[in-house]
């Protein structure tokens, strides 16, 4: 009986301190409304750079034109520096400022479409027929930034 008791006790102390560490949103803890779309990639040996040479043609050139029209903040890739990365070596990053940047737009798809033009849509159909040989997408996120305060 003494052993329940006690046991009871601990439980329930337990518990009620998990409810009081538990933290809320907007008081001890701000969300951005900044987005990030990460792509995490896996590139095959010996093929990082011919996959680098694809991408600057094609997801660099396209995330160009986006951000000078404004449909994205900002973009990146980071490429991971130690040798037994795991499941990801290579991470593409594009930052949106908010969600109204990722909603379907008819009129931003075509200033895009404009500005991007047949010839380089024809020419990135073409390069990225050889990705599937040098690289596997092994996830995708979307992000917000947590700032605790």
């Amino acid at each position: 009986m003494r052993f329940k008791l006690l046991l009871t006790a601990l439980l329930l102390g337990f518990f009620a301190q998990n409810a009081l560490a538990q933290l809320e949103p907007f008081k001890d803890y701000d969300v951005s409304d900044e987005l990030w779309n990460i792509t995490f990639i896996k590139v095959a040996p010996n093929m990082g750079d011919d996959y680098l040479e694809g991408l600057k043609e094609t997801w660099v050139a396209s995330n160009k034109v986006a951000k000078e029209l404004g449909q994205i903040e900002d973009f990146a890739i980071y490429r991971s520096q130690l040798a037994s990365s795991g499941d990801v070596n290579l991470f593409l990053v594009t930052k949106f400022a908010n969600n109204d940047q990722l909603k379907p737009n008819k009129a931003e798809y075509d200033k895009f479409m404009k500005a991007w033009g047949a010839a380089n849509e024809d020419r990135t159909r073409e390069i990225t027929k050889d990705y599937p040989a040098m690289r596997d997408i092994t996830g995708e996120y979307l992000v917000r930034e947590i700032t605790v305060k």
